[in-house]
């Protein structure tokens, strides 16, 4: 049984039947404490959503942890800078209505959530490293564009090679 303790207890209470359909667990709760029961591996997932949905992630993209196999990470913008306007620093994550936390969700195919000086992160295991890589290069000051370039150079090809392709010889032709 795990115990989480949560902020935003009546967004998991109102979400707990569809939560335990879906992670195959039992959720309770006293307080401000959620508790878990259930095997190992669906608390541990559980415990991952409930914490994303803790964090400000809707339902849809939360339970992706679970049945999307994507990670969740957080990442702390004052862990990344010595700045002291970090209002400045989050108006540079999130962009001109949104554009620039919409255009890295595209690229690195994750989904992004701000909460005070925190980055939330829900993406596929290939493309998290680069998700947090174009977050913290903007928290350095790096330009959206130069940022924009580097993941597309980046960007992960859906490729599944079993290894029954030739591998074709060039043809050394001296005349």
């Amino acid at each position: 049984m795990k115990t989480i303790l949560c902020e935003k207890i009546q967004r998991i209470t109102t979400l707990k039947k569809k939560l335990q359909e879906r992670l195959n667990v039992k959720i309770t709760n006293k307080g401000n404490e959620v508790f878990i029961n259930g095997n190992p591996e669906d608390e541990y997932f559980a415990e991952k959503v409930i914490d994303a949905l803790n964090f400000g992630f809707s339902f849809s993209s939360a339970i992706l942890i679970k049945e999307g196999d994507c990670i969740f990470e957080i990442l702390n913008i004052k862990d990344h800078t010595r700045r002291n306007d970090l209002e400045r620093i989050r108006a540079r994550i999130i962009g001109t209505n949104g554009k620039t936390l919409k255009t890295l969700s595209d690229l690195t195919e994750s989904h992004f959530e701000l909460n005070d000086n925190l980055v939330g992160i829900i993406s596929p295991s290939e493309r998290i490293e680069a998700a947090q890589e174009g977050i913290i290069s903007i928290i350095r000051g790096a330009k959206q564009k130069n940022v924009y370039n580097f993941l597309e150079k980046r960007k992960v090809e859906d490729i599944e090679d079993l290894g029954l392709k030739e591998i074709k010889k060039k043809k050394n032709n001296n005349l």
